[in-house]
C-alpha cells in the first residue's frame, strides 16, 4: 500500500469512475469547519494484550479502545498497536487480515500500524522480516524502547525516533 493511502472499511462506491477532459470549474470554497486546524483524532486499538495502547494514548493523545473496535461515538480513524515480539507481529498480521476481509464495524478507517519495541536494541532478522511484510501492505510507525515509559513516566516529548508518529497524531509542533 502506498504511504498516502489508507484502508477504508465499507462498501465500494457505486457506479464507474468518470474522467472529464478539459477545464473544470472549481467548486465554491467550503465554509470553514469547526474542526479545521485541529489535529486528527485517532482510536488506538491493541492487537493483543500489553501492546502499549494506554501508554501511546497518554503520550500522543487520542481514544483508548484497548482491544475493542471503536464505538459509534469514537474516532473512526484506527491506529493498530502491536509489540515487536513474535506474538505481537502475528497478532498485527491477523488483525490486518480481519480488516482486509471486511469483518470490522462499518465506517472504520485503518490508517496505520504502530509497532512498539518489546526490548531495547535491534530486532532479530526473523522479526525484522515480519515487519517488512506488514510494511508492504500499510504504513508502519515504529516506537523505540523508552525506559522511562516502563516506569510510568510518560510526560514530556515523545522519542525523536517516533517523530513521524508525532506528526501524524498532531503532537509535533
Amino acid at each position: 500500500m502506498r504511504p498516502d493511502m489508507h484502508v477504508q472499511q465499507g462498501r465500494p462506491a457505486a457506479g464507474p469512475e468518470i474522467w472529464i477532459r478539459g477545464p473544470v470549474a472549481l467548486p465554491d470554497e467550503p465554509a470553514p469547519s469547526r474542526t479545521a486546524g485541529l489535529p486528527r483524532r485517532f482510536s488506538w486499538v491493541g492487537t493483543h494484550g500489553g501492546a502499549g495502547v494506554s501508554t501511546l494514548v497518554a503520550v500522543y493523545g487520542g481514544h483508548d479502545c484497548g482491544r475493542n473496535w471503536p464505538g459509534p461515538a469514537d474516532p473512526p480513524s484506527v491506529l493498530l498497536v502491536a509489540r515487536t515480539h513474535a506474538a505481537g507481529l502475528a497478532a498485527a498480521l491477523g488483525t490486518l487480515e480481519v480488516f482486509r476481509r471486511g469483518e470490522v464495524p462499518h465506517g472504520l478507517d485503518l490508517d496505520a500500524v504502530v509497532l512498539v519495541a518489546d526490548a531495547p536494541g535491534r530486532l532479530p532478522r526473523a522479526l525484522a522480516e515480519r515487519v517488512k511484510v506488514i510494511e508492504s501492505v500499510i504504513d508502519v510507525y515504529r516506537v523505540p524502547w523508552v525506559p522511562a515509559w516502563r516506569l510510568g513516566e510518560v510526560g514530556g516529548r515523545p522519542p525523536r525516533e517516533a517523530e513521524a508518529l508525532a506528526r501524524l497524531t498532531g503532537l509535533a509542533r
